[in-house]
Formats: structure tokens, C-alpha cells, sequence
């Protein structure tokens, strides 16, 4: 199994897609430690002692490269998120980029309303996610959330609920300001300590439920997914609305 993770991290590496060879990497070499301690044989010892060692050293090279695209603002992640897959709740994509630095967030998404049933679980999907940061380790004291308006009668349910929001995350120390716009189609999510986070599908990558009962109701780790992609940047100065 070692050999194999590190084989696949080698060809990610040749990909250039380095965080995910760091990962392989990373496990590789330690399901390879664990064959060092089992191995009596003193000359594949240190065969293997000395791959371990090339690999971490490539490890090490990956972390100063990335480390150095974040801050030359070039940093790139794309996650794969395949259809029915479960563990990515919200927690899972965000909370490494929810350093205490933060304080603002923005959030473009045009379909954060509920006037249909099919659409409910837009609105419930961002407060979700505002209840993510609110016991994050950051310090969120401002969202901006830009939307557009739900059609006809839906409005006004989407405007109690967008306040409803507002309110209680007041109780909280934190400001929510909506805007809404016709013209929105982008979907992508920042923070200010410079991460930028893009979703094909936005919040909405989950699947209903099968019942208000079931497991991953509640919790979106447990919860089946739509298949989408996830794209991860850094940049200097992250952009405003």
C-alpha cells in the first residue's frame, strides 16, 4: 500500500498538481515507516530507509514551492468532489483557510432564496455556513452576501428569512449586508486574509435528504454530494464588492 501511494504521488508530482502528490506523499511515507518497523531484514531496512528519505525530502521541496505560491498570490488547489461522495461539509472545505486573521467575508451566490421546495435548502445552506464561522477559530465581524431576488411571491419568504439571519447573527457581534443583483452568475466565496474559494454548484453541492430523519440531515458530513469542483486561490488583496 505504501508503495503505492507514493508511486501515485510521484505521478501527481510529475502532474504538477503538488498539493495533491504532497498528500500522497505524506501517507506514503508513513505506511512505508510502518513496514520499517515491521522488516527484520536488516539490508531492506535501508532500502527502505533511504526511499523514506528521498521522499520526504521531495515532501519538503513541495512545501517551500507552495508555500511560496501563496505568497506570490499564484496558489491553486482544485478538489474533486464525485457524485454521492460524503465528508465535505462545510468544515471540511473551508476551516483551513479560517485562520483567526479573518474578520469579512463575501459570498456571490445567485441562488440564495427559497421559494420553491426544490430551492429551500439554498437558505438553510447558507446559515449553515454562517454558523460555521461564527464558532470558527476566526474572528468574522462582517458578511457581504450578494444574491438575486427570488421571482413573485417568493421574494418576500426570501427577504423574512435573509433578515431572519441578519438578526441572529447580530446576537453574535456580526454584520450580514445583502445585495442583490440580476446579472449574477459567478459563485465564488472570499475571505479577507486573501483566500478565494470557487464551487461550480456554490453551497448548494449537497443532496435532499431522504427523509428529516435520516442520517446527514443534520450533519452535511454524513450527507451525499452532487459531483462538482472546487477551486481554491490566494491572491495579495483579495477583491471587494
Amino acid at each position: 500500500a505504501g508503495a503505492e501511494t507514493v508511486k501515485r504521488a510521484v505521478q501527481l508530482d510529475m502532474a504538477c498538481r503538488f498539493q495533491e502528490s504532497l498528500v500522497c506523499y505524506q501517507e506514503g511515507i508513513d505506511l512505508l515507516l510502518q513496514v520499517v518497523k515491521a522488516t527484520t531484514d536488516e539490508a531492506k531496512k535501508h532500502r527502505y530507509r533511504q526511499k523514506i528519505s528521498e521522499y520526504m525530502t521531495r515532501a519538503e521541496d513541495i512545501k517551500k514551492h507552495i508555500e511560496k505560491e501563496k505568497q506570490d498570490g499564484k496558489y491553486h488547489k482544485q478538489i474533486r468532489i464525485e457524485e454521492n461522495a460524503t465528508g465535505f461539509g462545510y468544515e471540511k472545505l473551508f476551516r483551513e483557510y479560517l485562520t483567526e486573521m479573518v474578520s469579512e467575508v463575501w459570498v456571490e451566490d445567485p441562488y440564495i432564496r427559497q421559494v420553491h421546495q426544490a430551492s429551500r435548502s439554498l437558505l438553510y445552506n447558507f446559515l449553515r455556513f454562517c454558523e460555521m464561522l461564527v464558532k470558527g477559530p476566526c474572528k468574522v465581524k462582517t458578511i457581504h452576501l450578494l444574491t438575486s431576488y427570488d421571482k413573485g411571491s417568493g421574494r418576500s419568504q426570501q427577504m423574512t428569512a435573509l433578515e431572519e439571519i441578519k438578526q441572529s447573527l447580530s446576537n453574535y457581534g456580526v454584520t450580514l449586508n445583502i445585495d442583490f443583483s440580476s446579472s449574477i452568475h459567478d459563485r465564488e466565496i472570499r475571505f479577507n486574509n486573501g483566500w478565494m474559494i470557487k464551487i461550480g454548484r456554490g453551497l448548494d453541492y449537497f443532496k435532499k435528504p431522504q427523509g428529516h430523519f435520516s442520517i446527514g440531515y443534520c450533519d452535511f458530513d454524513l450527507r451525499p454530494c452532487h459531483e462538482t469542483t472546487v477551486d481554491v486561490f490566494h491572491t495579495k488583496h483579495t477583491k471587494k464588492m
